[in-house]
């Protein structure tokens, strides 16, 4: 894909843009090069362009996962990076057409939502009905007596929830009293919901299938991200009937509608293909290192998305700072101490998928990783970091930070020794291995109420000083993990699973344990 002109809202983003002063704490003129090539030439605002608004979301499975990859293979490859794609699974094949959702009657009324992931796709000229919602029964032979009355309606599967104002609203208006009553009903209706789900005595999954083998017409959800206008996507286990999920605004209004009798009537067109199985790819790029060229310094960030937007602050934002730091190591650095590998990693979405495969295809990198830095989530500053329960890490950190200009890390805060990082993230994906994998925490930027899996996680969201920063942070901290002639130990703090043994564990070389005892080659049918 060629390299586009800048459009002038971006351009003006990019002027907008203020330039610090900055603080070298020493005389380190790679530090020097660093800082000034990620303030002065930044390439982030049109990476992220092409990234997020041409090619766009990236779940795993679909084409535009693949022609994402293949995009970034290429972006490397213009700044003379080693860069490939390396499969280490499949996934189910899916493409995402368009999605129309409609209240017919009582009133005509556009709706905001989507299909879920993996949905069926409707007749090609949609598909209008009523609404059942899951009764209000506490067993079984109650539910099976609702069961045959929801054939040829949609489903609501989803309670209603009380309000549509965020909480931070509720607090800053609100009496104490009245919030804590909307909490409480909040509660109540939760706690109902789930007695609901639970009524016919199986899981959500199995219940999906029992609807849809009693002839619904569709699933309906909506699962709230709580923000204005917010919702999530997420995967859908439905063979032959769409899945589609709204605003909690029009969720509601369908809601009270179809409890108070008033016949509400939906018309849902959603277009999908089902694809032949896709492989599921690792995207690595490499800079091989000279006097040490045996040992890897890791750029770490999951490449894959969820669909209901473009994918902006998870992970778009983590992919691009380490596209953005390998630009700027390989115009800077380029022949570094260490090999430097950025592993662009698929499927994280799905359970670290890609990640955990990498660690355990390549135990020679994770027996001899100086460091990874992982980053996921969203598009604040890099605010904390953790040594991964190592006792060696700390030192290394300390020493790192402390040569990085202080507008980069006087808001760090480093746990020392920290711990090994849990299933959250790829940096976990490393732990079991005791490897030195730190994952980097950002300002959250309502993170998690707007734009995480929601349909709101858009290029607008970016905060490009901020991404910036952390490109100029990261870039500065590979280099000097690069250069430290010491290698970091493998001895960590004594953890629960070490009583039994009273010592800190070291995993021996040439093992990458897989803590779960799920398998390495994930796939999906």
């Amino acid at each position: 894909m060629p390299v586009r002109t800048m459009s002038s809202c971006v351009l003006l983003l990019v002027l907008a843009c203020p330039v610090f002063a900055q603080t070298f704490p020493v005389d380190d003129p790679v530090i020097r090069k660093i800082w000034t090539e990620a303030m002065d030439s930044s390439a982030l605002p049109v990476l992220a362009h092409q990234l997020l608004d041409v090619v766009g979301p990236r779940l795993v499975g679909t084409p535009g996962m693949l022609r994402a990859q293949q995009w970034a293979v290429d972006r490397y490859a213009g700044w003379g990076i080693q860069a490939k794609n390396e499969q280490y699974g499949t996934w189910r094949g899916w493409e995402r057409g368009i999605s129309h959702v409609d209240l017919l009657e009582p009133r005509v009324r556009s709706l905001e939502g989507t299909m879920l992931a993996f949905s069926p796709a409707t007749p090609e000229k949609g598909s209008s009905a009523r609404l059942s919602i899951i009764p209000d029964v506490r067993d079984s032979a109650g539910f099976y007596g609702w069961l045959p009355s929801v054939k040829g309606t949609f489903v609501l599967l989803s309670a209603c929830q009380p309000t549509g104002r965020p909480d931070k609203v509720w607090e800053e208006f609100a009496t104490k009293e009245t919030f804590d009553s909307l909490k409480a009903l909040r509660k109540r209706i939760e706690e109902n919901w789930d007695l609901r789900l639970k009524s016919p005595g199986v899981g959500v999954d199995s219940l999906i299938q029992i609807l849809e083998k009693a002839g619904a017409a569709g699933i309906i959800t909506s699962q709230w991200s709580s923000g204005w206008g917010t919702f999530r996507i997420f995967d859908v286990r439905t063979k032959k009937i769409p899945a589609v999920t709204l605003a909690l605004e029009d969720y509601s209004l369908l809601y009270r509608l179809a409890a108070a009798g008033d016949r509400p009537l939906v018309r849902v067109i959603a277009s999908s293909r089902t694809l032949d199985t896709q492989p599921a790819n690792n995207l690595i790029a490499t800079m091989p290192g000279a006097a040490r060229g045996g040992e890897y310094v890791i750029l770490s960030a999951h490449f894959d998305s969820w669909d209901g937007a473009s994918g902006a602050t998870d992970n778009g934002t983590g992919t691009l700072i380490m596209m953005e730091a390998m630009r700027i190591l390989r115009k800077v650095y380029p022949v570094p101490r260490r090999t430097i590998i950025a592993g662009h990693w698929g499927s994280e979405e799905q359970g670290l998928n890609g990640s955990r495969a990498y660690a355990l295809d390549h135990p020679e990198v994770v027996d001899k990783l100086q460091a990874l830095f992982n980053q996921d989530n969203g598009t604040g500053r890099i605010t904390s970091m953790g040594a991964a329960g190592l006792i060696d890490a700390g030192s290394h950190l300390a020493r790192w930070l402390s040569r990085i200009p202080t507008e980069l890390t006087r808001e760090i805060k480093v746990q020392f020794p920290g711990m090994p990082a849990g299933g959250g993230t790829d940096n976990a994906s490393f732990a079991p291995a005791g490897a030195p994998a730190f994952g980097l925490g950002a300002t959250n930027w309502d993170y998690f109420s707007y734009t995480w899996h929601t349909n709101r996680d858009t290029y607008d969201k970016l905060v490009f000083d901020e991404l910036k920063n952390n490109a100029a942070l990261v870039a500065c901290l590979v280099y000097l993990a690069s250069e430290d002639p010491e290698f970091i130990s493998r001895e960590r703090r004594m953890m629960p699973a070490d009583r039994k043994t009273g010592a800190p564990q070291t995993w021996p070389a040439g093992t990458v344990p897989n803590r779960d005892g799920r398998p390495r080659v994930r796939t999906r049918e």
